[in-house]
């Protein structure tokens, strides 16, 4: 298993990549797999950790990026023998050495940053095995092994009321993920706005975001753990998704409705896959229906929402459609 040494495995925060590296790795773990986590050396696993960065660059600044990221990558590939299958849940760079080994190498495509990086998708098509995260992500260009939506452990969220009478922001402060969207959407609404997640894009942050901020009406609390998320995912009346991009996933989205919060969101990207209008949210085309939907997620069943999230995202299913992934694709070498 191929991680991102960004952050640690799990994320103590922020980390979505190292978080579904995670999941599916504890999940291979459990079902009695042999499973080798290449990750930094402060992660965390039940399987065999292999770690060539002492942490993630984003979290020590002594960690150069790009030399961490070399080594972490050459060091799965020179043991590539090793191994049935190589999970890669890293990125594009791993695929330039998928040439030289006979390991069939599995890649998922957490999303596409920049269309600069397609070409090299693009030239390992032949002979890679690409995972899309949802099925509104595939590139045009590209041939797929399967959709994989990502699943997360559903007992890690509990079921919230919802009586905390807020509305929540929860994810990365940048204009992609429309958190100044979300403030007006509140301000409109006449409820108040909690604001988590890691800040993205500072000039953002501080021209559009900080000046709402008055502790009151707007909140921002931060990035937060898997305990304080929990709580203010449960107290929320509805999680504001109000993206400016095609999003690729949304793992809050579904740790919203897992706790039975509702999400409006703008139906973009992979958003009309995850979202069920009337069950677990809405899905709106601009501020005014978002507006409204506010008022409305106020009379959704907060325990059907969960019910469905439980049966789409949980972290078994996720496993399930790997392992069956994996199988295939290590009996088609044999």
């Amino acid at each position: 298993m191929l991680a991102s040494i960004a952050h640690r495995v799990p994320p103590r925060g922020y980390g979505p990549w190292e978080q579904v590296a995670s999941t599916l790795t504890e999940g291979l773990v459990a079902r009695g797999h042999d499973v080798t986590l290449f990750a930094s050396a402060d992660s965390a696993t039940a399987g065999r950790l292999h770690a060539e960065a002492p942490a993630g660059y984003e979290e020590d600044p002594s960690v150069d990026a790009k030399v961490a990221e070399s080594l972490h990558v050459a060091a799965v590939f020179e043991r590539a023998d090793d191994f049935d299958v190589i999970s890669n849940q890293f990125d594009f760079l791993p695929l330039v050495f998928s040439r030289l080994t006979a390991t069939p190498v599995v890649t998922t495509i957490h999303g596409f940053s920049s269309e600069r990086i397609v070409p090299v998708y693009r030239a390992y098509d032949d002979v890679a095995r690409y995972v899309a995260i949802s099925d509104a992500d595939r590139h045009p260009d590209l041939t797929y092994a399967a959709t994989i939506h990502h699943g997360i452990d559903v007992d890690a969220f509990t079921p919230g009321a919802g009586d905390g009478g807020y509305l929540l922001f929860l994810g990365r402060i940048h204009p992609d993920k429309g958190t100044a969207a979300a403030v007006e959407v509140a301000r409109r609404a006449g409820m108040p706005l909690v604001i988590a997640g890691v800040v993205h894009d500072a000039d953002y942050h501080r021209r559009e975001v900080l000046p709402h901020v008055d502790g009151d009406r707007v909140r921002y609390v931060g990035p937060v753990g898997p305990g304080e998320r929990d709580r203010l995912l449960g107290g929320a009346r509805a999680l504001l998704h109000l993206i400016d991009f095609d999003e690729p996933f949304g793992l809050s989205v579904v740790e919203s409705m897992t706790v039975g919060t509702p999400v409006i969101a703008f139906a973009r990207g992979s958003m009309p896959e995850i979202v069920r209008p009337g069950l677990s949210g809405f899905l709106v085309a601009d501020l005014p229906a978002a507006v409204a939907a506010v008022a409305d997620a106020a009379l959704l069943d907060r325990a059907a929402c969960r019910r469905d999230a439980v049966a789409r995202f949980s972290a078994d299913r996720m496993v399930d459609d790997y392992e069956r992934l994996f199988r295939a694709v290590a009996e088609e070498g044999r």
